[in-house]
């Protein structure tokens, strides 16, 4: 019996506490928006640009993997074509060219995607603190109380926010220049 008690005070407090604040909250108009990450990281000039540099940093990288796999492939071709014209000797000293190659080609493929990777996660993880940033502006400049991003499973036209973002963070970009 004592337990029932203290669990209807639980309830009837629970119940005051919400008419409380719900009433403040009803009070007041809450303006509320809702925006898409992902479109932003994909169709913002800023990300444009971070992704352009990267493949302008990594583009010498690129072009001499890229030489090595067709060295590769001539002398592999080579090999091919004059192995039976080849002696012992200069069999094994082919292939262990080739293998030597593969492995330097290997190596160079897989640097190259790990440095890629990082590089690019330092700039993805930049420009979401700069989205970040940017959305938080735009909420205070129009006056929003609450933004909402990941997570949303349906946010109709009305608030979502995402467009308007868009064209205030190519304002921003357009206005500084940062090209």
């Amino acid at each position: 019996m004592n337990l029932l008690k203290q669990r209807l005070l639980q309830a009837t407090l629970a119940v005051a506490v919400m008419s409380i604040f719900g009433g403040t909250v009803a009070a007041q108009e809450l303006k509320i928006g809702v925006v898409s990450i992902p479109v932003l990281m994909e169709r913002a000039p800023q990300a444009k640009v971070a992704m352009d540099a990267l493949q302008e940093e990594f583009a010498p990288r690129q072009r001499t993997i890229v030489a090595k796999q067709t060295e590769l492939e001539e002398l592999n071709e080579k090999v091919r074509r004059d192995f039976e014209v080849m002696g012992e000797t200069e069999r094994r000293n082919a292939e262990k060219e080739l293998r030597d190659l593969q492995r330097e080609v290997t190596r160079l493929q897989n640097e190259f995607r790990e440095d890629l990777n990082l590089r690019r996660n330092e700039e993805l993880g930049k420009l979401q603190r700069s989205l970040l940033k940017e959305v938080q502006d735009y909420a205070e400049t129009t006056g929003f109380d609450l933004i909402v991003g990941d997570g949303v499973l349906y946010a109709s036209s009305t608030v979502n926010i995402t467009e308007l973002v868009l064209r205030a963070m190519e304002a921003n970009f357009n206005a500084t220049g940062a090209r």
